[in-house]
C-alpha cells in the first residue's frame, strides 16, 4: 500500500512537470526595453490545453498549436517599432514593447492585461485599486491588439479602468465603435457594418437570393449574423439556414458542430452560396471535412480568413468550389519583406516566439510543401520536446515560407496602429522629457492623435508615409472651406459664394457693375454731358445763322438738325451702359447707339456724295452720281437696314442680364450680348457705311477750302476707324465691371471725332471769321478754285444748275451786259456780276463756264 502511494505521488509529480501552468514571465512572447513601453496581445497559439484533473484549478495551462500568420503579425509590430526607433520621429525617445501570447483565450489575455495594469513604480507587480487613476503609471502606455473581437472586448473593458489606449489591427465587431462602452478603443480597420453591407450587395448583384450562413458563438459571430441579416433583407436576400460554431478550438463540441453543419449543407441542395464569418482554424477544419464529403459550393469569406495562406494551402482546396472574399487595404510590403529576409541575424533571447518557431522549423526540417505548415502548427509527438531540438549551423529559416504566409492587409493595419501611437507619443513628448517613464499618463494619448487635429479651415493631406492616419494639415485654398475638424477634403463654395484661404464658411460674393458712383463712370458721363451741351450749343449757333453761306453749304438746317440729333442720341446711349444692368437697358443701349450712328453716317454720306457730284468734271461719273443722288431714299434705306439688323437681333437672340461668377470673390452683373454675330454685324454695317463715306470724301478733299467739308469728313472717318479697330482687341481682353466703360470710351471718341470735324470748322467761321461768311467771299472762293481748274477741266453745263441754285435763288435780279453773258445763257452772268461789283474784277470773254458748288 505504501508502495502504491509512492508510485501515485511520483506519477503526479511527473504529470505536473510535463504540463506545468504558465507564469507571468512565461506569457511574455517577446520584449524589448524602451523609454515608452507598448503592450501587444497576439494569439500566437491557437488554443490552450484543457486541464485533465478535476476539480479544475485556477491555472493558466500550456498553449499549443503555433500560428504562423499570428507570429508574423508580432514580427510586423516589432518591425514597425524598430522603424520608428531608427527614424527621427520621436527625437531620441525609444519605444519598447512587451508582447504577450493570448493563446486565443480570454482568460490568458486577461492575465496579460493584469500585468499591463500593474504599477510601474511598485517593486512588485501589483495592480492598485484607486478611485482616480489620473496620476497612476501602469507598466505600459498603450496596447496593440487583440486580433479577435471577442478577446478585444474583454480586454478593452479592463483597459477602460485606466483609459489605456487600445489599438486593434483586426477586430471588426461593430459594437466596438460604441465610445460609451469602449472609450479608449481604437482600430485601423473598418467595422463589420461595412463588410456585411458589401457582402449583401455582392450577393444581390450576383442574382443570388437563397443562401446559408455560418458564424461563431461569440460577440463577433452573433453581431455579424445580426447585421448581415438586416443587410440581406434590405437587398431581398433570404437566409436558408444559420449554423453557429463554438468560438474556441478548446471546445470539444466543435467537431460535432462541423459535421452537423456539413450535413445541413448537403441537405439544402438548392443553397449554393454560403457566407462564412469564422476564424482561420474553424475554416481550416470545416474545409478539410467538406473536401472529404465532396461538397462544392460558393463560399463568401469574411476578412478574417479571405487572404489566409493556411486556407489557400489546404490539400485539394480547389475541390471545395469557389471562394469570394473581402480583404483589408494593403500597403507597401517591401520594408517588411526585407526585415524577414534578415531575420536570421536577429537575436532570439528576448523573443520566445521566434525561438519556438526556429525549433519547430528545425524539427520539421524534413517536411516540405504544404505539410510544413501543418507540421509547425501540430508537431508530431515523435519529435519529442522542443527544448531538446538541436539547431545545426547550416540551418535555414526558409524566409520564403514566412513571406508566403504574410498577409499584406493585416501587416499594413499593424503598421498603422504602431505609427498612430508613435505620432500621439511624439505630440505628448514635444514639451516633456519622455526619458522619464512618468512624463505622461496613458489616458493623455486618448486625447492625442497620429497627427495633429486639423481645425476647421484645414484639410488632411496624406504624407508620403503609407499610413492614412498620419497626415499633414494644410489650409483650404481660396473658394474652399471646411467646417469640421479632420476633414479629408475641403468643400467647394457654390458659384455665388466665395471663401478666403483657411475659411470655415462661405460668404456671398459682392455684386459689381459699373455704378453711377464709380469715378470712371462719373468721368465718362461728364464727357457725355459735355457732348450733349456742345450739340445744343451748335444747334443754337446754326439756328441763329440760318441764312449764312456756311450753314447753307452744310446742307441746310434740316440736315444739320438730324445729324445733331444723332450725336445727341449717341451721347445719351452711353448712360445705358452705366448702372445696374436691366433687361431694358441691355436691349436699348446697343440698338440706340447703332441706329443713331447709322443715321448720322448716312447723312454725312449724302453730303460727301453731294460734294463729289458738285465738283465732278467727268461727264460719265457726273451722270452716274446724279442718278445715284437721292438723299431721302438713301438715308432711309441705309438706316432701315440697320433697323432690320437690330430687330432680328432683339427677336432671335436679345441681350440679357447675366451673372458672371468666374471671378473668385465678386459676381459681375453684365449684359450678355446674346449673339456676338449680331453685335458684329451691327458694327460691321456701320463700318461699311463709314468706309463708303470715307472714299467719297477723300475724292473731294481738294475742293475750295473755306467751305469744303470733304477733308474734315475724311478725318472724322479715320478717327472712327482707329477708335473701333482699337476697340476690338481691347474689348476682347477686358474683363470685369469696366467692360462697358471700354465701349463708352470708343463711342465718345468716335462721336466727338465726327461732331468736331463736321461742325467745329463751321462754328469757327461763323463766330470768328465772319468776313468770309458772306455771299461775295463765297463766290470769290469758288471763282478762284474755278480759275485754277479751267485749263484742264471742261465745263459741265448740267452741273451749273446745281452749283449756283442757292445763290441765284437769293439774287433773281442780278445781271451783266458783258459779252460773256450771251454765251452762258445768262446763268454765269449772275455769278460774275456779283464778283465784279464786290471785287472790281472783269471776266474775259474767252473764259469758259465753271461749276460753282453750294457745298
Amino acid at each position: 500500500m505504501a508502495l502504491l502511494i509512492i508510485l501515485i505521488t511520483c506519477l503526479v509529480i511527473i504529470l505536473a512537470t510535463s504540463q506545468p501552468c504558465q507564469t507571468p514571465d512565461d506569457l511574455v512572447a517577446a520584449t524589448s526595453p524602451g523609454h515608452v513601453m507598448i503592450g501587444g496581445l497576439f494569439a500566437i497559439h491557437e488554443k490552450m490545453m484543457s486541464p485533465e484533473e478535476y476539480p479544475r484549478r485556477p491555472q493558466i495551462q500550456k498553449c499549443v498549436g503555433f500560428e504562423i500568420s499570428i507570429f508574423l503579425q508580432t514580427l510586423a509590430m516589432i518591425h514597425s517599432i524598430e522603424m520608428i526607433n531608427n527614424s527621427t520621429l520621436l527625437s531620441g525617445v525609444k519605444l519598447g514593447y512587451e508582447i504577450y501570447d493570448t493563446c486565443t483565450e480570454v482568460t490568458v489575455a486577461m492575465a496579460a492585461v493584469l500585468r499591463f495594469l500593474s504599477n510601474l513604480n511598485c517593486p512588485r507587480e501589483v495592480v492598485e485599486f484607486k478611485c482616480d487613476y489620473s496620476s497612476y503609471t501602469p507598466r505600459v502606455k498603450a496596447v496593440i491588439g487583440a486580433g479577435y473581437s471577442e478577446i478585444t472586448m474583454a480586454v478593452s473593458r479592463m483597459l477602460n479602468l485606466q483609459l489605456i489606449p487600445q489599438v486593434s489591427y483586426e477586430s471588426t465587431a461593430e459594437i466596438l465603435s460604441d465610445k460609451v462602452r469602449f472609450p479608449s478603443f481604437l482600430r485601423t480597420v473598418p467595422s463589420d457594418f461595412y463588410q456585411t453591407k458589401a457582402i449583401a450587395h455582392l450577393i444581390q448583384k450576383s442574382g443570388w437570393n437563397w443562401i446559408g450562413m455560418i458564424t461563431t458563438d461569440d460577440d463577433y459571430g452573433r453581431l455579424a449574423l445580426n447585421t448581415f441579416t438586416v443587410q440581406a433583407a434590405a437587398n431581398n436576400v433570404c437566409i436558408a439556414f444559420r449554423e453557429v460554431f463554438p468560438a474556441f478550438l478548446s471546445d470539444t463540441a466543435i467537431e460535432v458542430r462541423i459535421n452537423q453543419t456539413l450535413e445541413k449543407i448537403i441537405a439544402e441542395a438548392q443553397v449554393n452560396v454560403i457566407v462564412v464569418f469564422l476564424r482561420q482554424f474553424h475554416v481550416f477544419n470545416l474545409f478539410n471535412k467538406a473536401i472529404e464529403k465532396n461538397i462544392n459550393k460558393i463560399w463568401i469569406a469574411s476578412d478574417s480568413w479571405s487572404t489566409a495562406t493556411k486556407i489557400a494551402t489546404i490539400p485539394n482546396v480547389r475541390r471545395i468550389g469557389k471562394i469570394v472574399g473581402f480583404a483589408f487595404r494593403r500597403g507597401n510590403m517591401s520594408s517588411f519583406q526585407s526585415f524577414l529576409q534578415n531575420l536570421h541575424n536577429r537575436p532570439k533571447d528576448d523573443n520566445k516566439a521566434f525561438d519556438e518557431y526556429i525549433r519547430l522549423l528545425s524539427a520539421c526540417a524534413d517536411v516540405n510543401g504544404s505539410e510544413l505548415s501543418a507540421c509547425i502548427s501540430n508537431p508530431s509527438p515523435r519529435l519529442g520536446s522542443l527544448a531538446n531540438v538541436v539547431i545545426t549551423s547550416n540551418f535555414s529559416l526558409r524566409n520564403g515560407f514566412l513571406q508566403d504566409y504574410s498577409q499584406p492587409g493585416l501587416v499594413h493595419s499593424m503598421q498603422l496602429a504602431v505609427f498612430a501611437l508613435a505620432y500621439a507619443i511624439r505630440d505628448l513628448c514635444q514639451a516633456r522629457n519622455c526619458h522619464n517613464p512618468n512624463a505622461f499618463q496613458p489616458w493623455e494619448q486618448v486625447q492625442s492623435r497620429c497627427s495633429k487635429e486639423c481645425s476647421p479651415g484645414e484639410m488632411k493631406k496624406t504624407t508620403r508615409s503609407q499610413h492614412t492616419c498620419c497626415y499633414e494639415c494644410v489650409n483650404c485654398p481660396e473658394n474652399y472651406y471646411t467646417n469640421q475638424t479632420d476633414m479629408d477634403h475641403c468643400l467647394v463654395c457654390n458659384e455665388t459664394h466665395w471663401a478666403p484661404v483657411r475659411s470655415t464658411t462661405c460668404y456671398e460674393k459682392e455684386v459689381e457693375y459699373l455704378s453711377w458712383s464709380d469715378s470712371l463712370a462719373i468721368l465718362l458721363l461728364g464727357l457725355s454731358l459735355l457732348g450733349i451741351l456742345l450739340v445744343l450749343a451748335i444747334g443754337i449757333i446754326f439756328t441763329r445763322n440760318l441764312n449764312t453761306p456756311v450753314v447753307k453749304s452744310s446742307g441746310g438746317l434740316t440736315v444739320c438738325y438730324v445729324i445733331l440729333l444723332c450725336h445727341f442720341l449717341n451721347f445719351v446711349s452711353t448712360g445705358f451702359f452705366v448702372g445696374e444692368p436691366q433687361s431694358f437697358t441691355c436691349k436699348t443701349r446697343q440698338t440706340l447707339f447703332g441706329v443713331s450712328l447709322t443715321l448720322c453716317i448716312s447723312c454725312i454720306l449724302m453730303k460727301s456724295l453731294k460734294i463729289l457730284l458738285a465738283f465732278s468734271f467727268d461727264p460719265k461719273l457726273q451722270l452716274f452720281l446724279k442718278c445715284l443722288y437721292k438723299p431721302i431714299p438713301i438715308i432711309l434705306t441705309c438706316t432701315g437696314i440697320q433697323v432690320v439688323i437690330c430687330t432680328l437681333w432683339l427677336t432671335l437672340a436679345a441681350p440679357v442680364v447675366e451673372e458672371n461668377v468666374s471671378l473668385p470673390r465678386v459676381i459681375i452683373l453684365e449684359c450678355e450680348e446674346g449673339s456676338i454675330v449680331a453685335f458684329g454685324t451691327m458694327l460691321g454695317y456701320i463700318s461699311f457705311l463709314a468706309l463708303i463715306c470715307f472714299i467719297f470724301a477723300f475724292k473731294g478733299r481738294k475742293l475750295p477750302e473755306n467751305y469744303n467739308e470733304a477733308k474734315f469728313i475724311t478725318f472724322s472717318m479715320l478717327i472712327y476707324f482707329i477708335a473701333w479697330i482699337t476697340f476690338i482687341p481691347v474689348y476682347a481682353n477686358t474683363f470685369g465691371k469696366y467692360l462697358p466703360a471700354v465701349e463708352i470710351i470708343v463711342i465718345l471718341i468716335s462721336n466727338y471725332g465726327i461732331l468736331c470735324c463736321t461742325f467745329f470748322p463751321k462754328c469757327y467761321v461763323i463766330l470768328w471769321k465772319q468776313e468770309i461768311n458772306t455771299k461775295s467771299a463765297f463766290l470769290q472762293t469758288i471763282f478762284t478754285y474755278s480759275s485754277r481748274s479751267v485749263s484742264s477741266i471742261a465745263v459741265s453745263h448740267a452741273s451749273l444748275d446745281v452749283t449756283i441754285s442757292n445763290i441765284t435763288r437769293n439774287h433773281p435780279g442780278s445781271g451783266s451786259k458783258s459779252a460773256a453773258s450771251q454765251k452762258s445763257k445768262g446763268l454765269q452772268a449772275h455769278v460774275f456780276a456779283d464778283i465784279s461789283r464786290e471785287n472790281s474784277l472783269r471776266v474775259p470773254k474767252t473764259l469758259p463756264r465753271k461749276r460753282i458748288s453750294s457745298i
